[in-house]
């Protein structure tokens, strides 16, 4: 019968392929997904505490793949590579690279010229890749931990607490966060630093 996936507010449908991915076989609920992906999360968040994550690294497409396989390599074939397939949310498949060098780029330049604060440098950069939208599936969560990665790593300062609550579970949380993901479509930022931050 294979799995039946229970998309919440804002995220993004796999297409048949993608499920095809799927590397453990006996998972048949949401539920055991999100079991198993969590677990691997937490072994790069693991990997992310114990490797000296050294700052001109992070801000590269080999890093950004890497997290992202990091963070799925158990639960799904495709991790770290980016996807091939349109979605309800992102660019077009083929601009993903461009875009994110752009990103890139861009971030590098927020950093040396000191153009925003950390935190903003931080929430901007992870409003913008998931606009992007490099993978499959997992960007939320990838992109709220490259954020982290760039406030320890990058700038020395604490990470954020994300609201400290699961946001698979909690959909009051998930709400918030998806109204401060639209204002900063609009180019307010302060709402999605303060979810962050809290």
């Amino acid at each position: 019968m294979g799995l039946e996936f229970k998309y919440k507010n804002g995220q993004t449908p796999l297409d048949e392929e993608e499920k095809e991915g799927l590397k453990i076989k006996s998972i048949t609920t949401q539920g055991e997904l999100d079991e198993f992906e969590q677990l691997n999360i937490e072994k790069a968040v693991e990997w992310t505490i114990h490797t000296k994550l050294k700052s001109e690294n992070i801000l590269t497409e080999k890093f950004i793949k890497n997290l992202h396989k990091r963070m799925y390599s158990d639960v799904w074939k495709w991790a770290g590579e980016f996807r091939k397939t349109k979605k309800n949310i992102g660019i077009h498949w083929t601009q993903i690279g461009s875009e994110l060098k752009k990103l890139l780029d861009d971030t590098k330049y927020w950093i040396e010229n000191k153009t925003f604060t950390p935190e903003e440098i931080a929430i901007r950069f992870k409003h913008r890749i998931v606009s992007i939208h490099c993978f499959p599936n997992g960007n939320g969560r990838h992109s709220r931990m490259m954020a982290d990665i760039i406030m320890e790593s990058i700038f020395g300062n604490e990470i954020f607490s994300w609201n400290q609550s699961n946001m698979v579970k909690a959909n009051e949380t998930r709400n918030q966060y998806i109204k401060a993901l639209r204002e900063a479509d609009n180019g307010n930022f302060n709402e999605l630093i303060e979810f962050a931050r809290n």
